[in-house]
């Protein structure tokens, strides 16, 4: 296959924000495409996510340290690892820390970057960064936001890897973090 001008980047021409949201702005952009093509775009503009996979060694088997909470979008009760909005000025590693802190009161002594990925680079604007975090204990109670109710709790991981992508555990990026969770501790040598 040669190449062709789908490898080009577009210039952006122009940007006007459509709506704006508590977590997210919706803009539209004018972008102007190989041989002076012109379109409008709507893009979602959301600051960045990360997400932390907890490994707690329980007996002779490796575990998870998963979320339990209801998703407004779906409708559904969704099982995830940890995570959420990296805040204005803060590190990806220091939101993946101070969410698994906040959601299930525990503390690592390991966080490792295991990769990050475009949520959905069609419309979103925002990145996902993955991060394992292992040697974990309890450094208190949970401090959840106004309008997060959250169970935690430990999850066998081969039960992960058999379910995810099924029933309450269908969310895509949680599919994705596992994945580079893995791959992260393949490469180190650990066994999962």
């Amino acid at each position: 296959m040669g190449e062709g001008e789908g490898g080009e980047k577009w210039k952006m021409l122009g940007r006007k924000e459509l709506l704006r949201c508590p977590v997210f702005k919706v803009t539209e952009r004018e972008n102007e495409g190989p041989g002076g093509r012109l379109g409008r775009f709507i893009v979602l503009e959301a600051p960045d996510w990360a997400t932390v996979v907890p490994v707690v060694r329980r007996g002779d088997e490796d575990c998870f340290l998963m979320v339990r909470q209801y998703r407004h979008g779906s409708d559904e009760v969704s099982v995830e690892f940890p995570g959420g909005v990296v805040e204005g000025g803060e590190e990806p590693a220091a939101a993946a820390a101070r969410e698994l802190n906040e959601e299930t009161g525990y503390v690592a002594s390991s966080i490792r970057h295991a990769g990050s990925v475009s949520p959905n680079p069609a419309l979103m604007s925002n990145r996902f960064h993955v991060f394992l975090a292992e040697g974990l204990t309890r450094a208190g109670g949970t401090d959840l936001d106004e309008h997060e109710v959250i169970d935690a709790f430990l999850v066998p991981a081969r039960e992960v890897r058999e379910r995810m992508g099924t029933g309450r555990y269908d969310h895509a990026l949680m599919a994705a973090a596992l994945f580079l969770a893995d791959r992260l501790r393949l490469e180190g040598g650990a066994a999962v």
